[in-house]
């Protein structure tokens, strides 16, 4: 930007020598032309007045500006291909690929100029566009990582919103858009249920019809769900920190219930009067797949059970981060600002936060010969999480288990990513990503140390790429806890 200035700043006898020097080194000025002699004036090539007008586009989410100046807030720097520094997570894709293409960078350009169209609705819609964005794996990281914050997860939504009104929803994005859905039913059915979706017959018509890899291990249905364990068991009489709402999420109520239960348990020990909200969803699988508008239909029902406990400033908790961090971020976006959302999302929290106050408090006594006593712990966290700086309590927790060390992984993103890694042609790729930081870390550990991760995804993704369980902090730190607990 400055460099027409450089004559008058070096004196001509030296900006003269740094000319002779470029000249020597890069005759034909391919290497960065302009940046340091012979540059153009500062007041050309700028890139807004080069833009035509921007035509009014409608859109779910609410960007400030609106969606092409979301997607024009990346200043092209770059940030997103320097994948070498330590504890970066942007961009997955880009770090596998090394194709701009998919680098937070080249998928804004690729925004822009869809927006910048006389039709921008229509160039939503257009195959090329979504080649570009087809390998984001919503993982949020740009929004933090990115020093303007491009929050590609939310502008790739909107995008897939817009081509479904164009082309329609594709069969597998309501697969797995509906995986709540598809979860409550195959717990009802189980485990006739988990024998069927693991036949080889159902496998291939899977892969064939839906697109779903037939090398990727299926989740297995519980048949008693969380909410039937809730209902059936002896409540805690003895409440004295008063109530919490545990939210049931589609993973912790169907195919990982032990979690939840872990939870519920610890947060009773703790004093705490447990509200299960097992029949509203966060949306987030709606989200990842651009089917917003019934995103928002689940929202509306969400928030109308969950306000009233939120203007109290009852806590709202659960296990899963990307459905609690769908609380704080997209909730109050696709609610525009409703007053409710907005409750709700000052009120969600990993149930880990809570714990570690418990543990710190005295709430919760550790047993010092729990089974992980002399154990090292290996801790991976959401990228959801991560993106919100919330890693902190599940570390904490873990810190506070007797005679354990923990081990927070520099791994970057699993590549699971949701239904990223169940469908066919991204499950190489998304099994390259792991294969990139975290499968070796996870590998390199000692035989006996405990591997923990706080995302459904990721764990299901490190049982694929290691052949090595990872389990819950909630678990493992329920096995922690003195029998004294119990009340």
């Amino acid at each position: 930007m400055r460099s027409e200035f450089n004559a008058r700043i070096f004196g001509e006898e030296l900006y003269g020598a740094m000319r002779s020097v470029k000249q020597l080194f890069d005759p034909r000025g391919r290497f960065n032309p302009g940046k340091k002699v012979d540059a153009p004036r500062m007041t050309e090539h700028l890139r807004d007045p080069a833009l035509p007008r921007a035509l009014p586009v409608v859109t779910s989410f609410s960007f400030d500006g609106g969606m092409r100046q979301a997607a024009n807030r990346c200043a092209r720097i770059g940030a997103c291909r320097k994948s070498e520094v330590a504890g970066r997570t942007m961009c997955p894709s880009f770090m596998a690929t090394r194709d701009e293409r998919h680098s937070t960078r080249g998928r804004a350009n690729a925004l822009v100029h869809a927006l910048s169209s006389p039709d921008p609705h229509a160039a939503l819609g257009d195959e090329l566009l979504h080649e570009t964005l087809d390998l984001c794996l919503e993982c949020k990281a740009c929004k933090t990582e990115c020093p303007l914050s491009v929050d590609m997860a939310a502008l790739k939504s909107e995008a897939l919103w817009h081509r479904h009104k164009v082309h329609g929803t594709p069969l597998r994005a309501r697969l797995f858009g509906h995986v709540r859905t598809l979860n409550r039913v195959g717990s009802a059915l189980a485990p006739i249920s988990n024998w069927v979706a693991r036949a080889k017959p159902m496998r291939a018509l899977a892969e064939r019809y839906g697109g779903i890899d037939s090398r990727r291990a299926l989740p297995v249905f519980e048949r008693e769900t969380l909410q039937r364990w809730f209902a059936r068991r002896a409540r805690n009489a003895k409440a004295t920190r008063g109530p919490v709402t545990f939210l049931a999420d589609s993973f912790t109520s169907y195919t990982e219930p032990e979690i939840g239960r872990a939870a519920i348990e610890l947060l009773e020990m703790a004093g705490y009067d447990v509200q299960l909200a097992g029949d509203v969803c966060c949306g987030r699988s709606l989200i990842s797949k651009g089917m917003l508008d019934e995103a928002r239909q689940r929202h509306s029902q969400l928030i109308a059970t969950l306000t009233p406990s939120a203007m109290k400033g009852i806590p709202i908790v659960g296990c899963e981060p990307s459905c609690v961090f769908t609380l704080k971020d997209e909730l109050p976006n696709l609610a525009r600002g409703d007053e409710g959302a907005l409750a709700i999302a000052r009120q969600a929290r990993m149930v880990d936060d809570l714990l570690a106050e418990a543990i710190d408090d005295g709430g919760l006594s550790l047993n010092p010969h729990a089974p992980s006593a002399g154990k090292q712990i290996l801790f991976h966290g959401h990228c959801h999480q991560k993106a919100s700086s919330a890693t902190a309590g599940s570390i904490e927790l873990l810190r506070r288990i007797p005679g354990t060390t923990v081990n927070v992984l520099d791994a970057g993103c699993c590549g699971m990513a949701g239904s990223f890694g169940f469908e066919r042609e991204h499950y190489d790729l998304s099994l390259e990503i792991g294969a990139m930081r975290l499968f070796p870390a996870v590998k390199a550990a000692p035989p006996d140390a405990i591997v923990t991760a706080t995302g459904v995804s990721c764990r299901q993704q490190i049982a694929q790429g290691t052949a090595r369980a990872a389990v819950h902090p909630v678990v493992l730190l329920r096995d922690s806890v003195l029998p004294t607990n119990s009340r």
